[in-house]
């Protein structure tokens, strides 16, 4: 492993970058394909086409996925924000009147009302409300020039009836737009600061600020675009809300929200209610959500900075009016999101990226701190390209699958890195309590390619189902206590290709499986501490593997395409050496998490643990002590007759696994007090509730294999 490599991943010092900084990335810009006079507006359904999208850090571009039809996304219209002002319809704003000598505006006690298609440009002060009620097929195109409107008891702009409106904003000027509060007009419910029930696009090169003490800050009831626009939003409740789509290409968008800081959702049609972000610099601080798709959310460019829910060092969640909790992830959508370029920095009380469907990343930057998630999907999570560097978390990566097939990924958490456990969105705010302790069988890990580094307080790679290894590189730094493992599976574990190099506790260890065509060693070492270098070294004494740790550890699983059958190897962590003859590919044992090889329990000193439904592993195992190993095999490799742990007559120990000789339950269940509660330290533990040295069983001398 390149040694620079994994300096540049030793980033602890920056957590979050500066907006300055990202303002000085270069934001790729999203060409139109629409004509002036085409209307966009309505349904853009899910398509199979691809776009190409690059990495902010300049990696090669990657072959990007699209939910959407991006090439429908925005009209010329939409993006160029161009008007002909010799064109336009003159209305001068003075205090609590209007002037304007068109008869397709009416002026009339504090509203001023704009009746038919065309262009109309705002200037001055207003203490009251703009209307549009034109034709269902009219468009209508507010250009606001140095506008200030303020309304205390409703909307500053409603758009009641046209096809689209543009809300335009004059090159170079400065407007702003104020409400205190809402009265529904004619029925129509009102709750924006700008509220539109048609679709509704902010575009302009000048800026605008909305301000709204009650509800939202812009709405609209279809469709809403931003293109280029400098906006800034300050809401009660939702900063932008569009209820069949958001769509932003571009712009500098800062938003400040009660609740959430962009929200599309269609309760009646589960195809809209989506979030398209192309492009643009988008600064969100949100007590809910900072992005909250209730379809799809796709990424295809811009420099996000995100702060939700008050951080990730926030415990104390948010309630509604009804006591619910208040979800604070960063980007979140119900059904799937695609992440293919951009620069993504957040803070965020719950998950980082959160998708109801698959979640996928195919490039960008992702700087990610979080109180749950970094990212977490109910279906298949999946890395493909781009770099994720998750500084903070509780899970790193979590899916029912999980595929890491590129890209660049770094993680720092108190619980499990990769974890497939059936994407189950309950894992923070309490830990493991909080969530299930066994997912589905099905779920499966899969490591393809890129580069992962893990540093995990719990389970380094954690797979309820299957963990598969066909290439990349891995490296984990898993957990220091005994009652979690580098490597956990319930299914198989299988390598046929990469480097993977894991270092952890002793006591839950694993190796891979039989199927593996490709050789893997897991040993135990005398305490090692982080910052000890591991080192696989051939029998010429060429350096084959080498990896700097980040915690302490007492075992060590090799695995590089270099190790053959028959071979002759060294291992060196810290001041340990250990030579290894590899006499089959898998050399060493250790023991299974819960379903599979191994269980709970301890591990034999000459070569692994039974624990529960385990073998005693490595080579030249005795028979199986009931009292004080795993269920093991004998020195023959058969199984015992009676079955492991079994007398000859294939009947139960007399007194064995906690049961009373009369083969009944004691009472309180095997471990505990008759009263049926734990004893004291849990079952198998010192009194003071820590792992016995050596853990439950004993461990292998240093040196030994698992």
């Amino acid at each position: 492993m390149d040694r620079n490599l994994r300096n540049r991943w030793n980033r602890r010092s920056w957590k979050r970058l500066s907006m300055a900084g990202i303002m000085a990335l270069t934001v790729g810009t999203l060409s139109a394909c629409g004509g002036e006079g085409q209307d966009v507006s309505g349904d853009i359904l899910a398509g199979q086409g691809s776009v190409e999208a690059a990495s902010a850090q300049g990696q090669a571009a990657q072959a990007a996925e699209s939910l959407l039809q991006t090439e429908e996304m925005f009209t010329d219209r939409d993006l160029s924000g161009e008007y002909d002002r010799e064109e336009s319809v003159s209305i001068t704003l003075d205090g609590e009147s209007a002037l304007c000598d068109s008869s397709e505006v009416a002026v009339s006690d504090h509203v001023v009302t704009i009746t038919a298609e065309g262009v109309y440009v705002l200037s001055g002060s207003y203490d009251g409300m703009i209307v549009v009620e034109a034709g269902d097929s009219d468009k209508v195109q507010i250009v606001l020039d140095g506008a200030q409107i303020r309304n205390e008891t409703n909307a500053a702009i409603y758009a009641k009836e046209a096809d689209k409106v543009f809300l335009t904003l004059a090159e170079g000027s400065q407007n702003s737009l104020f409400s205190g509060g809402y009265t529904d007009v004619d029925g129509d419910h009102i709750d924006g600061a700008v509220f539109a029930k048609c679709d509704l696009t902010v575009n302009g090169t000048g800026s605008l600020t909305v301000e709204a003490a009650e509800g939202h800050g812009i709405v609209s009831k279809d469709d809403l675009a931003l293109a280029d626009a400098a906006l800034t939003v300050t809401a009660a409740e939702h900063g932008l809300e569009g209820k069949d789509s958001v769509r932003v290409s571009g712009g500098q968008l800062n938003i400040t929200s009660g609740k959430d800081g962009i929200h599309a959702e269609n309760d009646d049609d589960a195809e809209k209610g989506y979030v398209y972000l192309g492009g643009g610099q988008i600064v969100i601080v949100s007590d809910g959500d900072g992005i909250s798709a209730g379809s799809s959310l796709q990424v295809d460019g811009g420099a996000f900075d995100v702060l939700s829910g008050g951080g990730s060092t926030n415990g104390t969640a948010a309630r509604d009016e009804n006591g619910d909790v208040v979800s604070a992830k960063a980007f979140k959508a119900d059904g799937a999101m695609v992440i293919n370029g951009g620069t993504l920095v957040v803070n965020a009380q719950d998950d980082a990226l959160h998708a109801g469907g698959d979640l996928t990343v195919n490039g960008g930057t992702l700087q990610l701190a979080t109180g749950d998630d970094g990212l977490h999907s109910d279906g298949t999570t999946a890395v493909a390209g781009g770099s994720v560097d998750i500084t903070d978390g509780y899970e790193g990566i979590e899916g029912n699958y999980v595929e890491i097939s590129g890209g660049e990924i770094y993680m720092n958490v108190t619980d499990d890195g990769l974890n497939a456990a059936g994407g189950n969105d309950q894992s923070g705010f309490g830990g493991w309590m909080g969530g299930e302790m066994f997912g589905g069988s099905d779920s499966t890990v899969t490591i393809s390619g890129g580069k992962l580094y893990v540093r995990a307080a719990g389970d380094g790679i954690d797979s309820n189902g299957d963990l598969i290894v066909t290439g990349g590189e891995t490296y984990v730094s898993g957990p220091e206590n005994g009652a979690n493992g580098a490597l956990d599976y319930g299914g198989s574990g299988q390598i046929t290709g990469g480097v993977l190099v894991a270092v952890g506790s002793p006591q839950m260890a694993m190796n891979f499986g039989d199927t593996s065509t490709q050789g893997s060693v897991l040993v135990s070492v005398s305490a090692c501490q982080a910052g000890d270098e591991v080192q696989m070294l051939d029998s010429q004494g060429n350096v084959l593997v080498s990896f700097t740790a980040e915690s302490s550890f007492e075992s060590v699983l090799v695995s590089c395409p270099q190790l053959e059958q028959g071979g002759t190897y060294t291992l060196k962590a810290g001041e340990n050496e250990t030579e290894i003859v590899l006499e089959s590919l898998i050399y060493g044992n250790g023991m299974g998490g819960f379903g599979g090889p191994g269980g709970m329990g301890g591990f034999d000193r000459r070569g692994g643990s039974g624990g529960m439904g385990g073998f005693d592993g490595g080579e030249g195992t005795e028979p199986s002590d009931p009292g004080r190993r795993g269920s093991g095999l004998r020195q023959d490799g058969e199984m015992p007759e009676g079955g492991p742990g079994l007398r000859q007559d294939g009947e139960m120990p007399e007194g064995r696994s906690g049961l009373w000789q009369d083969g009944e339950m004691p009472e309180g269940g095997p471990g505990l007090w008759q009263d049926g509660e734990m004893p004291e330290g849990g079952p198998g533990l010192q009194q003071d509730g820590e792992m016995p040295e050596g853990g439950i069983g004993g461990l292998p001398e240093p040196g030994e294999t698992l």
